[in-house]
């Protein structure tokens, strides 16, 4: 019997989205091959520190994003002790194989911990430094694909509050906007505006998280999702999904709190040839960005037929309700068989 290899189950984080990813990370550890792998739950808590367990029970209550937590009883490191370890969890820690990071958001998706893992030499799923650094900026993003001739939403970046007054930006942009943290994910911060007041309240909402905002057109269409899987030869799956809001738009809270807050549909109702090329222009946007193992390709569908490309999420969700597992499923790739898959990824990309 070969030996089994042991997996470092990264979850939680600094950022907003720390809850949603110890719930993708639950339902990853539960999908694990047993019989192939060992799996080291890393906590990583609001403040920085590492925490370690090796039960399903390291993660308590998580049938509430708004309750789930993990045992803080066995500290891994110290961020603020420039990563001084304690010694037997450091040596838990040096038994890891491979890692799978599924935090999202700042240093969790924006290169900072990829960095840290590329230090310790271990291969790890996910985009590298490069390609999260890269796609977790929405304007970097975006000028990459406007050079390839990728369509996206127009757009104005801000640096402060006061730099593009509202009449501005609507004679430019259009009546309906929407205002964006430009390196947040799961629509933390997002607001769609159509007054001063409401523009005004968006700009300081988006401010507080990130220094760097878009002011962007609202695009009338559909919400088109494509998942892609590979290194070298990146493929999407044959089936796209579309996301139908039932509220204002897919905030944060339809994503991931409100039961009723959107509808998934899988496979999405798309013309054949449209959605072939989604699916071109998904693995193409996934080259030029510098992604590798996975990402979440998002799109918005007009009546036309003619689509943009919204945004590349290099750690998407893995929970009960993330599409992007979902799409590879109803392709005919189970949810176990593609964390097998993108170990594998993980290791080719150290050979």
């Amino acid at each position: 019997m070969s030996k089994k290899i042991t997996i470092g189950l990264i979850s939680g984080g600094t950022s907003g989205e720390h809850e949603v990813s110890l719930i993708s990370a639950y339902n990853i550890q539960a999908a694990l091959d047993r019989e192939k792998y060992d799996v080291l739950l890393i906590g990583i808590d609001k403040n920085g520190a590492w925490f370690l367990g090796s039960t399903p029970e390291f993660l308590e209550n998580v049938e509430d994003v708004h309750q789930v937590k993990f045992n803080t009883e066995k500290l891994a490191l110290l961020p603020q002790k420039n990563l001084a370890r304690n010694e037997p969890s450091g040596s838990e820690l040096a038994k890891v194989d491979v890692y799978f990071p599924i935090t999202h958001g700042k240093l969790g998706e924006d290169g900072a911990l990829q960095g840290l893992l590329e230090l310790l030499g271990k291969p790890y799923v996910g985009a590298d430094v490069y390609g999260s650094a890269i796609c977790m900026d929405k304007d970097v993003t975006k000028r990459l694909l406007m050079e390839r001739g990728i369509p996206v939403a127009r757009y104005m970046l801000l640096r402060n509050q006061e730099e593009l007054p509202f009449t501005d930006a609507v004679l430019e942009l259009g009546e309906t906007l929407f205002v964006k943290p430009c390196r947040e994910g799961s629509s933390l911060g997002v607001s769609k505006v159509r007054t001063v007041e409401e523009y005004l309240t968006a700009l300081q909402e988006a401010f507080a998280v990130d220094s760097k905002v878009l002011v962007e057109e609202s695009i009338p269409g559909r919400e088109i999702e494509c998942s892609v899987l590979g290194n070298d030869k990146p493929e999407a799956a044959p089936i796209l999904g579309e996301i139908v809001p039932l509220r204002e738009f897919y905030s944060y809270e339809a994503k991931y709190v409100d039961e009723d807050g959107a509808e998934l549909v899988i496979p999405a109702e798309i013309d054949s040839e449209v959605s072939m090329q989604i699916r071109k222009t998904a693995v193409e946007a996934f080259q030029l960005t510098e992604c590798r193992s996975m990402a979440r390709v998002d799109f918005f569908l007009r009546a036309d037929n003619s689509f943009i490309l919204n945004e590349i999420n290099t750690l998407p969700g893995f929970t009960n309700i993330s599409m992007y597992p979902k799409l590879w499923e109803a392709s005919g790739l189970s949810y176990s068989e593609l964390l097998d898959r993108l170990i594998e990824l993980a290791l080719e990309y150290r050979k």
